[in-house]
């Protein structure tokens, strides 16, 4: 099992944790990674596109001039594609892009995305992570003893002085145990959980 320091708030070591290699020692799959990424930002996209065909665009019931004999290229509409105020040829239409991954597939990923960052030497595990009010500037101060710039913070338990401190810091974001996601893992350079969240993590995914 890997051993992985303890901090607290002001950066200083207080202890050590093993962590168990059913979750947080597996070989990295990047093949699953890459598909639970694809699917995490599919899934978020809208999908409200949309854009007029010929057949939608007002105007244009009349063929403008004659088949033959004026010299000019044949036309049947004045709202063709190529007509400046025409339709769009295969215009885009409102459309879920979302798709589904077997849970395998997703539990695997997020393995393995929580893998490489211990193999990267990317994860801090903090005994608490407590304030007493919202404050972002006290929550910068945490970052910098604990030397962070990017990072993702996972909490066992909604903490809304911990959330509301770092909602303005613009590389940092803030999720709890039941919310972590591949794409947030690989995206931010840190993976800091707390040591209760970690215990939550091997439990359920172990």
């Amino acid at each position: 099992m890997a051993k992985v320091a303890v901090h607290n708030m002001n950066g200083q070591q207080v202890g050590e944790i093993e962590l168990n290699d059913a979750v947080f020692g597996i070989e990295v799959n990047e093949a699953v990674m890459h598909s639970a990424v694809v699917q995490y930002l599919a899934n978020n996209r809208q999908g409200t596109q949309s854009a007029k065909t010929r057949g939608e665009v007002r105007g244009g019931g009349r063929k403008p001039w004659r088949q033959k004999g004026t010299g000019r290229a044949r036309q049947g509409s004045i709202r063709s594609p190529q007509w400046i105020g025409g339709g769009v040829v295969f215009a885009p239409k409102p459309r879920d892009y979302s798709f589904k991954l077997n849970k395998k597939v997703k539990r695997l990923a997020l393995k393995s995305a929580l893998s490489s960052r211990v193999e990267l030497g990317k994860i801090i595990v903090l005994d608490d992570l407590k304030l007493d009010q919202a404050k972002t500037k006290e929550f910068k101060k945490i970052l910098d003893q604990l030397n962070l710039d990017k990072a993702l913070i996972v909490l066992n338990e909604k903490d809304d002085n911990v959330m509301l401190s770092a909602r303005n810091l613009p590389n940092v974001k803030t999720s709890l145990v039941n919310t972590i996601n591949v794409y947030d893992i690989l995206k931010y350079d840190t993976f800091v959980v707390t040591k209760d969240a970690v215990a939550v993590i091997e439990e359920v995914y172990a």
